[in-house]
């Protein structure tokens, strides 16, 4: 672990979104006529890895890239010198900009200008001072010539083992050097670079393997991760098994921009390595900082102010995938129908499962409320729950037919229920006859109110019951 500045080298871009709205087709020809109603301008390519990066690091971050002398390319530097320094090769042509051309969300077209490339030549001193410092190198390759600068490649070479470097490939770019600590090519990189020197295609994960294991000796590099979009990313070092870490699972109607997620997926694994970590751990974490990032809506609604990930709540819990509130808002934009149950769930059985199975077929995504550890112990007395909230909501949020978990801390969610404001509130048949007290509430913000089936002779209570039972039978006493 080394404490000097996390460098990037790559080719920078600046990407331009232009966002509006698409209501007409254009009178003379089929398609959309997009009126325009925001420009915004950011950081792309390596310049995008760095201000990822420097939301993630508590070390400084430089920038080394070729920006040309005009007004893309002195836009791209000022930007970028809000968070990291710039250290700039020089270039010949005009620098890369990349235009988005957007509407509802959706990207309509994208327009790619510059034809600028690095140029060769001996490294400035400034170069060879920030690499002689670096704890750690990411090289951000899109194929445009940086990182395969001679001078830069040698000085890479140089580089002691203790600086990891973390390689992003590009199919038209740069070999990766060998001894990289960490290549990161996304699924369709991995198999253009490997080709078919690895057999006959098979299903993604096989064939991820595959890919990986044969780059991992091609390139004489300690470990290459193939992103894999929302299967997570899988890790090969060579010949023994591969590691392979899930992402979150998004919402069935959550439609992601998954523009930048290499790139974030990229600086969290060399902020890791920045800090001391394993190949397994950076990846591990790597997929959780890029399905946060898509989460939280991509280059489009990313800030760089810092690294992306929901914090646990107070109580301990950390559900899994989207945040309820973003779930219901995702969903209502769609035009989709907000379900809603809620209970203590300690000790999920078959009937928990069944009715939130029902539950969930009515609507278009489903949230579970929990009541927090307090909550439970003033419902069901000092012994309860048997569960903690932290255990209790990870289970419920693996399962498929729910898409997030609330906790209220309340006697009832009457609360929550008023910032949910669901389309349907969920409750077991043996509630039938009992005057539920959050039903006013549902139904003032036009919701009704509904009863599923349950299983009978499934309850906490009957198992909490049964194994005390066995526990005395056991014991020979009462199972105290």
């Amino acid at each position: 672990m080394s404490g000097g500045p996390l460098v990037v080298i790559g080719d920078a871009l600046l990407d331009v979104d232009l966002e509006g709205t698409a209501e007409r087709l254009s009178p003379d020809a089929p398609v959309p006529v997009v009126d325009c109603v925001r420009e915004h301008e950011r950081p792309g390519g390596a310049g995008l890895a760095a201000r990822l990066a420097a939301g993630l690091t508590g070390h400084d971050v430089v920038l080394i890239t070729a920006t040309g002398d005009d007004r893309a390319g002195r836009r791209l530097e000022e930007l970028i010198s809000a968070y990291a320094e710039v250290v700039r090769l020089p270039m010949s042509g005009t620098s890369s900009c990349k235009i988005r051309v957007r509407a509802a969300g959706q990207s309509l077209i994208r327009i790619d200008k510059g034809d600028g490339r690095v140029t060769g030549g001996p490294l400035a001193p400034r170069v060879t001072e920030v690499l002689g410092q670096a704890g750690a190198v990411l090289v951000s390759d899109y194929g445009r010539g940086v990182a395969a600068h001679p001078g830069l490649r040698r000085s890479l070479a140089s580089l002691p083992d203790r600086v990891p470097v973390i390689w992003d490939p590009h199919p038209l770019g740069a070999v990766p050097l060998p001894g990289a600590r960490l290549v990161t090519p996304n699924h369709a990189e991995a198999r253009a670079l490997a080709g078919n020197a690895n057999g006959a295609a098979a299903g993604p994960l096989t064939q991820a393997a595959r890919d990986a294991a044969a780059l991992v000796g091609r390139w004489r590099v300690t470990g290459v991760a193939v992103t894999l979009g929302e299967r997570g990313a899988l890790l090969s070092v060579g010949e023994r098994a591969p590691y392979v870490s899930p992402a979150p699972r998004l919402s069935p109607h959550f439609r992601a921009d998954g523009c930048g997620a290499g790139d974030c997926f990229a600086a969290a694994a060399a902020h890791v390595l920045h800090g001391g970590g394993v190949v397994t751990e950076a990846v591990t974490e790597a997929v959780r900082c890029a399905s946060a990032f898509v989460a939280a809506g991509g280059v489009s609604a990313a800030d760089g102010t810092g690294a992306y990930g929901r914090p646990e709540d107070s109580a301990g819990a950390a559900p899994e995938g989207d945040g309820p509130w973003d779930v219901v808002r995702r969903a209502r934009d769609g035009g989709g129908r907000v379900v809603a149950t809620g209970g203590c769930f300690d000790l999920l059985h078959a009937g928990h499962v069944s009715m939130l199975r029902e539950a969930r077929r009515l609507g278009d995504c489903l949230v579970v409320c929990v009541n927090s550890d307090a909550s439970v112990r003033r419902l069901k007395g000092p012994d309860r729950p048997l569960v903690p909230l932290a255990d209790r909501t990870r289970v419920l949020a693996a399962l498929e037919c729910v898409d997030a978990v609330a906790v209220f801390d309340e006697l009832t969610p009457v609360e929550v229920l008023e910032r949910l404001r669901p389309d349907v509130w969920v409750k077991g048949a043996d509630y039938s006859g009992v005057d539920l007290v959050e039903a006013e509430t549902v139904r003032r913000h036009g919701g009704e109110v509904v009863l599923l089936p349950y299983l009978d002779g499934r309850s906490t209570s009957r198992l909490v019951a049964r194994v005390r039972e066995t526990a005395g039978v056991i014991l020979g006493g009462d199972g105290e």
